[in-house]
């Protein structure tokens, strides 16, 4: 798996972010099977870029916590079945198919956290948890779906120990 992590403003977290994403990552593509090795970014950005972002891509003119950009489209959540080798969303290089871009609100998940009351750890691997698996086919329109989610969330970061009552930062 490649993660290509860039920051666009200073990361004031006391944890190792950039391994935090990779295991959460790992641990979202371990949890919905997926089939090949994968590639993807991730942007850390503050509040008027990523407010910007999406006024241009969602039509809505505010900042927001996460912003997932899919590069695939799956005939039905997680299921990877129409994905083949020779498709052109495999990297020549490495051989990783690439999956999209995640772009997270650092201030945004330094106040949903407390307003959670969970750490700022637990908020970060819950927005990548959450967008790795819009970049796998979910969605949460519907309520079915928007629960469908959750239960994934939980068990990606249960099986990784990051859980809501944690005060780790």
């Amino acid at each position: 798996m490649t993660l290509f992590v860039e920051e666009e403003m200073d990361v004031p977290f006391s944890f190792d972010y950039k391994q935090v994403a990779k295991d959460v990552v790992a641990g979202a593509l371990a949890h919905e099977e997926f089939p090949y090795e994968a590639e993807l970014s991730l942007t850390l950005t503050g509040l008027d870029e990523i407010q910007e972002l999406n006024r241009d891509f969602r039509e809505m003119d505010r900042p927001t916590d996460v912003l997932s950009f899919p590069l695939l489209d799956f005939p039905a959540p997680g299921d990877f079945s129409e994905i083949t080798e020779d498709d052109d969303i495999f990297n020549p290089d490495s051989g990783e198919c690439i999956l999209g871009d995640i772009v997270i609100c650092i201030p945004k998940v330094l106040v949903q956290a407390e307003e959670f009351g969970h750490s700022v750890k637990r908020e970060y691997a819950f927005l990548i948890a959450h967008s790795m698996l819009h970049l796998m086919g979910y969605d949460h329109m519907e309520e079915a779906e928007r629960l469908d989610m959750e239960k994934r969330q939980d068990e990606i970061l249960d099986a990784l120990h990051i859980n809501r009552d944690s005060k780790e930062n």
